[in-house]
C-alpha cells in the first residue's frame, strides 16, 4: 500500500501542475492525492513500527523484487 500510495502521489504532481497552468481546477489530481494519502496512512497504520525515510527504498525494492522473481 505504501508503494502504490507513493507512486500515485508522484504521478499526481504533473497532473496538478498541468491543471493549474491551463487554468483548470485540478479535480482528478485532488482525488489522486487523497487516494495516495489514504493508502500511505493505511500502510503506516498496518506497520506497528511505522516507516522511517531510510526504509522507503528498501520497501520499494522488496515489493518490486517480490513481483519480478
Amino acid at each position: 500500500m505504501l508503494v502504490i500510495g507513493l507512486v500515485v502521489g508522484a504521478f499526481s504532481i504533473p497532473s496538478i501542475m498541468g491543471s493549474l497552468s491551463d487554468g483548470r481546477v485540478p479535480r482528478a489530481a485532488a482525488i489522486a492525492v487523497m487516494v495516495a494519502g489514504g493508502l500511505i496512512v493505511l500502510a503506516i497504520r498496518d506497520n506497528p513500527g511505522g516507516y522511517a525515510l531510510e526504509d522507503i527504498p528498501d520497501v520499494f525494492v522488496s515489493v518490486i523484487g517480490r513481483y519480478v522473481n
